[in-house]
């Protein structure tokens, strides 16, 4: 279905009450039912391991844990991709890399990343025509100012923070985009420090908008710009963690500023974060609104690479149990935390094996809010597993990944099996490798030899599962000559 007729659809289709889906809406004051608001926050480049909920001990993360043992956590959770700009683009179109347009980071000079096209359709457009207001704050990366990717064109009320992901590479930028203008940064030079902490910003927009909103559905997409790169914190926030352990200096490179203390920097971002999110769920409940909004976090992606920027994964064994890290589709540069929170909805203290993905959340979001999605896309609704009813769960055959970064990978995750190929670029008859995750969730022992049939099956998917992107730069392997 085009994007037109989608919308023109949509509009018809929620000129009434709630349609179908979700049977669990809040309740106005007046006693009517009302559409649940839908927070998602999104972290940049977090570690699986990097919160106190799964497992991390050197990083404090107390509000994210609060929320996950209000709520429910997802333990086989996968982002949309290995890097920023494709996880994004399947998070908001709902199709898997071997259908989404975007399927690498594509720089477009001055300012910007390759955009989505008018032809799909965002989450924040499947919403509008039901009455949400829509704000994406934070980092956008699927399109720059004007362009058919603008996030004000793209269903989004109000867009505040960094269109392009190069200019987000510094947390005291110069001006921050709010819709179609400029806001300028008095004090700001991008440089170590100065006046304005952009994630701080973040939270203020965002809580304004939760405040000028509280009376109607919403839907604010959070994604925030930490733990990425580089490494900078306000002093109050370094204090808590300066002296706690060895700790030496970054010098700079590679684009990125040095850092007095890279350790307690990172950590202490992480940290700053948890806070802002605790900020957000208390104003939440003290609107009122805990029992009409569901409450969303992930991460783009895994933590980033070893030693890039003063960063040190292997320290706080970010990744941990998994290997890999940003930039592989090995289970540590795809697998994401995932925790969901909606009081009385959900369950307190329950965790979910299901395997899902980034676009599964836009079906989810849809049911959630009684409207259609589109015709067309890869994901399937988790509100069951959600609600408490598993048996009501439809599952996926398996779990795709076309990535055309750092070599070229393909990747399947089918029940227990996870089947990979890489540096396909260079190597387009490159192996399969098959991993057992139930029996070494390292993916070390690759066992394609012993299970034939398993691995023949893998790859047939690597084959039926993907179209020819449009983008010539996303080809690789059997693209070539596509």
């Amino acid at each position: 279905m085009k994007r037109r007729d989608f919308l023109k659809a949509a509009g018809a289709a929620v000129g009434g009450a709630l349609v179908g889906g979700c049977q669990v809406p809040g309740r106005r004051k007046s006693g009517k039912p009302r559409r649940p608001n839908i927070i998602y926050i999104l972290a940049d480049d977090l570690g699986y391991h990097e919160l106190g909920c799964y497992g991390q001990e050197k990083i404090k993360t107390p509000n994210i844990d609060r929320l996950c043992a209000e709520g429910m956590k997802f333990t086989d959770h996968y982002a949309g991709a290995p890097v920023c700009a494709p996880s994004r683009c399947t998070l908001m179109t709902g199709k898997h890399l071997g259908h989404a347009y975007i399927r690498d980071n594509k720089e477009i000079m001055p300012e910007g990343q390759e955009p989505i096209p008018a032809s799909e359709v965002t989450i924040a457009e499947m919403l509008k025509p039901a009455g949400y207001a829509t704000a994406c704050i934070g980092k956008w990366g699927l399109g720059y100012h004007k362009s058919s990717g603008d996030p004000n064109y793209r269903g989004f009320d109000l867009f505040f923070g960094f269109h392009c992901q190069r200019q987000a590479h510094n947390y005291y930028p110069r001006y921050l985009w709010k819709n179609q203008k400029k806001v300028r940064l008095e004090g700001n030079t991008r440089g170590l420090t100065g006046k304005y902490y952009a994630p701080d910003l973040f939270r203020d927009e965002a809580l304004k908008f939760i405040r000028e909103n509280k009376d109607r559905p919403f839907f604010l997409y959070y994604a925030t710009t930490v733990p990425h790169l580089p490494l900078q914190v306000p002093e109050d926030s370094l204090e808590e963690y300066k002296g706690k352990w060895p700790d030496p200096p970054y010098t700079g490179g590679r684009g990125y500023l040095p850092c007095r203390y890279p350790r307690a920097t990172y950590a202490a971002m992480v940290t700053r974060m948890d806070r802002h999110v605790g900020q957000i769920v208390k104003l939440v409940e003290d609107l009122g609104l805990s029992e009409d909004t569901i409450i969303m976090f992930a991460s783009d992606n895994g933590p980033t690479y070893k030693r890039l920027g003063g960063s040190d994964s292997y320290f706080f064994e970010s990744n941990k149990p998994f290997t890999g890290l940003k930039g592989s589709a090995k289970e540590g540069g795809i697998r994401s935390p995932m925790i969901a929170r909606w009081k009385g909805k959900i369950r307190p203290g329950t965790v979910t094996h299901l395997p899902s993905a980034f676009w599964d959340v836009m079906p989810t979001i849809a049911e959630i809010a009684g409207v259609k999605p589109p015709k067309g896309i890869d994901g399937i609704s988790f509100l069951p597993t959600l609600l408490g009813r598993p048996k009501e769960q439809k599952k996926h055959e398996y779990l795709f990944w076309d990535f055309a970064g750092y070599g070229g990978q393909v990747a399947v995750r089918m029940g227990k099996w996870k089947g990979m190929k890489r540096n396909l670029r260079k190597n387009p008859d490159a192996p399969l490798e098959l991993y057992d995750l139930e029996k070494d969730i390292r993916e070390e022992h690759d066992v394609a030899g012993e299970h034939p049939d398993v691995a023949a099956r893998m790859e047939k998917i690597m084959v039926e599962a993907r179209t020819v992107p449009r983008v010539k730069q996303f080809r690789f392997w059997r693209y070539s000559n596509g």
